[in-house]
């Protein structure tokens, strides 16, 4: 939903003369053929499936011309996992209203009738989120396997701007519609989102769908979209946000043309993008210089070396703030008052190091982007409302930065992983925007080493470094800090169910630009049979690959890591003498096209001294669905090679 809505200009008393509202579609469908249904034939695994669902967009003469949007829904209840499709949650943005609110759940007796419970009014609830959010509750009554519950519901909006209709949700769909009747001087830029085909895509034009007093006949633009048997979007790990793929209708506002004739434009050229974000969208907060230089301490100031003292505001802004965890709030963001408070949303904070960084003399410029979970801006033309996050962008020596300071963990340089969403638009107050690809400033990596021999007890004791680089060391940290050492350990020890510490020290723990070093002393327990005469160890004692993270037997939208990785990982075993080594893991050296990343496995054995050489690497972020196939195959080879063990056995 879109958080920042334009109030509408036009109210006007007149006679409107429309059918719009008959298209909508109320409770009290439902029938015994959708009760028999046990299962979906299209897709077995549903859990529940949409008979039906319709959304009617049309002006609301008895509610003030204001815009109305009636929504119907009807599903069938296959499996308990899906009884929380009976909760409902509406949320409105400020003087947005929900009217007309009905439900039925509908089940079907032992001989074969058909029952309703309805939704009584004292089951609806509200309740206030924040200051400009709130939300209208209810749950379904009696839902039970093989209910079909129903329900529909208006929203009353004072808004400008349609909100997007989804086909495509994470359970199938048998039919699913959406109608609108758009006043003449509204203008849409309306996109299909998605690989599946539209199946109803119709327009006209009404020329006499409103008459107002004093100007005469309205026209509006009449537009039926709809689809059939709509697979589940099925998600799975590392892909963008699925707002990018899911079938979908997207509405843009273009422009709005008053009854005088003047025509507000909302997409524009990125000119005057540019001019709107400085005035609205930053709230004017581009120009606290004077206070930040009173509240910098001097001897920031003073630093005379450009980078270094560009990195002791960075690490001022950012240890005076706790970020609150929200990300922009466009037109609300009040620097001053985040600043005194120490508390401040992503934008707050962020605006307050641009502000800082140019009260010591340091150019710099505000980056918009889009975050991994909020889905991909449009280039062709500025949309603000694709944008939900900024950051700084200063250049120091002919070498950029980009910089966000919500996070005490991050390094100076480094985007945080949410950042990572292709491009972002670099906005220049004095000269035309532009965009620029966003990429990690430190890679991402680790190195693990084992120095292990087998004790008279049968198991193997020795020492275990870790070193972590980039986004890896910052997860790491923050759990840390969080978790505490003791609870930490606790953790560790309980992933790794066979490891037993014995001693740990962490290194670089605060200084965030190095790598972090842990050290661990431990006991690690083996299966043997026969006593100690046969010992079995998984050499992948730590961080091995359980399972393939790709399970889809296609997947129609593309994985993305966000950024390239590597593990390289280094293990001595030490066997007595009176051991021999039976079978040792097979040479393993498997790649993807293109040099997309490699796995590579070697282990011998050298007077009873094992060692085992693994390295994993993903030089690719970002792979098609084409590619898809290469990459699954890719990840079950390596499940494959780290299942396999190293036998010892007493002569």
């Amino acid at each position: 939903m879109k958080k920042i809505l334009f109030l509408k200009f036009l109210l006007f008393t007149s006679s409107v003369i429309y059918c719009q509202k008959e298209k909508s579609f109320k409770v009290g469908r439902g029938t015994l053929d959708e009760l028999k249904m046990t299962v979906y034939e299209k897709d077995s695994t549903a859990i529940a499936v949409v008979l039906y669902e319709h959304a009617n967009v049309y002006l609301d003469r008895d509610n003030d011309y204001n815009t109305r949007t009636d929504y119907y829904y009807r599903i069938k209840i296959l499996d308990k996992k899906a009884f929380d499709r009976a909760n409902i949650t509406i949320d409105l943005y400020k003087k947005k209203e929900v009217k007309d609110i009905k439900a039925i759940t509908y089940n079907i007796t032992d001989d074969g009738k058909m029952t309703k419970s309805f939704l009584s009014k004292e089951n609806i609830f509200t309740v206030d989120k924040s200051e400009n959010w709130s939300s209208c509750k209810f749950t379904l009554p009696n839902v039970k396997e093989g209910s079909v519950i129903e329900y529909n519901y208006s929203i009353i909006s004072p808004y400008l701007g349609i909100n997007d209709w989804s086909f495509q949700s994470d359970i199938p769909k048998i039919k699913s519609d959406f109608d609108a009747s758009i006043l003449g001087n509204y203008k849409y830029k309306i996109s299909i989102v998605g690989n599946l085909p539209l199946d109803r895509k119709e327009s006209s034009i009404n020329k006499k769908c409103v008459y107002i007093d004093g100007l005469g006949d309205g026209a509006c633009a009449i537009y039926s979209f709809g689809m059939n048997d709509i697979p589940a979007f099925k998600e799975e790990d590392y892909m963008l946000s699925k707002k990018n793929y899911m079938s979908r209708l997207a509405f843009d506002l273009e422009s709005y043309t008053s009854t005088s004739g003047v025509i507000d434009k909302y997409t524009t050229n990125w000119k005057t993008a540019d001019k709107q974000l400085k005035n609205i969208f930053f709230n004017k907060q581009t120009s606290k210089k004077t206070f930040f230089k009173k509240n910098i301490p001097e001897h920031i100031l003073s630093i005379e070396n450009t980078l270094e003292k560009a990195k002791k505001i960075y690490t001022f802004i950012q240890n005076h703030y706790t970020w609150n965890g929200r990300y922009w709030n466009n037109k609300d963001e009040k620097v001053k008052q985040a600043f005194n408070n120490k508390s401040g949303t992503a934008g707050e904070i962020n605006l307050s190091l641009y502000n800082a960084l140019e009260a010591a003399d340091i150019s710099s410029d505000l980056v918009i982007l889009s975050t991994r979970d909020h889905g991909l801006p449009k280039r062709i033309y500025p949309v603000i409302f694709d944008f939900n996050y900024v950051i700084v962008t200063i250049k120091i020596d002919g070498e950029s930065y980009f910089l966000d300071a919500t996070d005490g963990f991050l390094p100076f340089g480094q985007v945080p992983f949410r950042a990572l969403n292709g491009e972002g638009r670099i906005i220049n107050f004095k000269k035309e925007s532009n965009w620029v690809s966003l990429k990690p400033k430190y890679k991402s990596s680790k190195n693990i080493s084992a120095k292990l021999s087998l004790n008279e007890d049968g198991d193997f004791e020795g020492n275990l470094l870790i070193k972590r680089h980039g986004y890896t060391a910052q997860k790491q940290r923050k759990k840390f800090y969080k978790l505490g050492e003791e609870k930490y350990l606790e953790e560790f020890e309980e992933y790794n169910p066979n490891i037993e510490i014995d001693e740990y020290k962490i290194s670089y723990l605060d200084e965030i630009e190095h790598p972090l070093k842990e050290v661990f002393k431990v006991n690690i327990l083996m299966d043997d049979e026969s006593g100690a005469q046969k010992i079995r160890i998984n050499p992948f004692f730590f961080d091995r690959l359980q399972e393939n993270p790709f399970k889809l037997k296609e997947r129609n939208y593309p994985v993305n890591f966000g950024h390239s990785k590597k593990l390289n990982f280094v293990l001595s075993l030490k066997i007595p003498e009176s051991y021999t080594v039976t079978q040792l893991p097979k040479k393993v050296f498997i790649s993807l096209p293109n040099k997309g990343g490699s796995f590579v496995l070697k282990t011998m054995n050298t007077n009873n001294v094992i060692t085992l050489f693994c390295r994993f690497q993903m030089n690719k972020i970002s792979f098609s669905s084409l590619e898809y196939a290469a990459l699954k195959e890719f990840y079950n080879q390596i499940v494959i090679a780290e299942n396999s063990d190293i036998v010892i056995e007493k002569k």
